[in-house]
């Protein structure tokens, strides 16, 4: 059984302006926490089958690629270590969806997972795991208005270099 979890802002932007930041998938390291760069891999830069790895201040790194895409609605990610799930997960998706609520952007983010190890994954989920994630959700969106809003990278891990 999956664990879902979501956190939600407005961006004082319009949905235009929203969705061209958004699409730009080279962006995420300004608001995603401990990220320090990331590279697309070869393909498509946008849309299904777009894909990017990301490298985090631990030096460990992520792929993610989009496997759902609503042009101006936002799109879902699917988190993996090459062809292998990115451990501890069994599973992991990440989407960002957005929609216009009157001239600013609602923004939804919203990792959907389901960690490996049988019942003792489900009571570390429980019990801690989710915590964690949570935090990680509601951190993602609350940099990633603040980034689109000011211009400015809302990731220390970006400002330190």
């Amino acid at each position: 059984m999956s664990s879902e979890i979501s956190a939600q802002v407005i961006i004082n932007l319009s949905l235009e302006q929203s969705w061209d930041k958004l699409k730009d998938y080279t962006l995420s390291p300004n608001y995603v926490p401990n990220l320090t760069h990331c590279e697309i891999h070869e393909g498509p830069s946008e849309g299904v089958g777009a894909s990017r790895r990301v490298y985090q201040k631990n030096g460990q790194y992520l792929d993610e690629t989009i496997i759902h895409w609503q042009e101006q609605q936002g799109f879902i990610m699917r988190l993996h270590k090459g062809d292998k799930v990115a451990p501890p997960f069994k599973e992991a998706n990440f989407r960002y969806k957005i929609k216009a609520v009157g001239e600013q952007t609602e923004l939804t983010t919203t990792m959907t997972y389901e960690l490996g190890g049988g019942l003792f994954g489900k009571l570390m989920d429980r019990l801690l795991f989710r915590l964690i994630v949570k935090g990680m959700v509601k951190k993602i969106a609350g940099n990633l208005k603040s980034f689109y809003e000011t211009g400015k990278s809302a990731n220390p891990v970006m400002n330190s270099h």
